[in-house]
């Protein structure tokens, strides 16, 4: 009994020490460091006397072994993460379009007449009200414009975030889906440093651009959305690729931009005819000439808009047109 007392005496104080001094863990029976885990990771056993010092641990490894990537894919049995891209966030299940078994072997006229009854009720009972009906198809119609814009998937899940904070907070009321839809893809767009400008966005929404920009603007402003300048230098790699322009072009547009901004010219100007007229004015004094047409209809914007930002442009680079 005094021993036992004495080991536990020993235990606490060298657990303490431990503790105090940061050192490593010792056997408090031996005095030994050569501690050692089990194959499974369950107990820790002094290696010199045999001491077991903790057991039961927690386990967090799956309980099979598997020696590829294949063999890891087909034991395991976690599905896909959950994203806020779906209404359901991906948690319920869903029936496959095709109409065949587990062996690939086609089903009879009576099974797919069934299968086809029960997908029906699938895609019904995946949306139990109004509320989860609207996102549902504001998500769809977010993922269509996105996968249209070639925008990654961290766009489109900020977008569904955004529609979401919109939706709880009852911002959508009064206005059309698609238009809050498109307005949360920009909002993301922006928030992401995706070059995507307005009318982009417009050009593939259902909604028109005066819409877009005046739902934008109301959801930023409610939401607390802070929402920096668009650099017009990010534009311009896609610009002048869609234009099979140089990369000396590209850097002397970016030049120009970065001059003319200094001296306070950006300033209420569109960032798209901003990189506009810059890869412009480059292509001219790089000689890979472009014409103003091609530029602006790349763009999209005017050639007038280009001209002015133009003259403005060579102006501040000390430049004769």
């Amino acid at each position: 009994m005094e021993r036992t007392r004495r080991r536990q005496d020993r235990g606490e104080q060298e657990q303490e020490n431990q503790q105090e001094t940061g050192q490593r863990q010792e056997c408090p029976e031996c005095e030994s460091a050569q501690l050692v885990k089990s194959a499974d990771g369950s107990e820790v056993v002094c290696e010199d006397c045999g001491l077991v010092l903790e057991d039961e641990n927690i386990d967090r490894g799956p309980e099979w072994r598997a020696f590829n990537h294949s063999e890891r894919q087909e034991k395991s049995r976690v599905g896909a993460p959950t994203t806020n891209t779906m209404h359901d966030k991906g948690l319920t299940t869903t029936i496959d379009w095709k109409d065949k078994d587990a062996y690939g072997q086609s089903l009879s006229s009576e099974k797919r007449s069934q299968m086809n009854r029960l997908r029906k009720w699938q895609n019904r009972i995946r949306t139990k009200d109004a509320g989860e009906r609207n996102l549902q198809f504001a998500l769809s119609e977010s993922d269509r414009m996105a996968s249209a814009l070639g925008v990654p998937r961290s766009v489109r899940e900020v977008a569904s975030v955004i529609y979401r904070r919109a939706l709880n907070e009852d911002l959508i009321r009064g206005r059309s889906i698609e238009g809050v839809a498109t307005a949360t893809l920009y909002a993301a767009c922006r928030k992401e440093g995706i070059p995507r400008s307005l009318e982009e966005v417009a050009g593939v929404s259902r909604v028109e651009r005066k819409e877009i920009g005046r739902t934008y603007r109301y959801i930023s402003q409610e939401l607390g959305l802070e929402m920096k300048p668009v650099d017009p230098t990010k534009y311009v790699p896609r610009f002048c690729s869609e234009l099979d322009l140089p990369e000396e072009v590209q850097a002397k547009a970016n030049e120009i931009i970065e001059t003319s901004a200094e001296q306070g010219l950006l300033s209420g100007k569109s960032p798209t005819g901003y990189a506009a007229a810059a890869i412009y004015a480059a292509s001219l004094l790089c000689n890979e000439k472009k014409t103003q047409r091609e530029v602006a209809d790349v763009a999209q914007v005017t050639e007038v808009t280009i001209r002015n930002r133009y003259q403005e442009q060579i102006e501040a680079m000390g430049l004769t047109s």
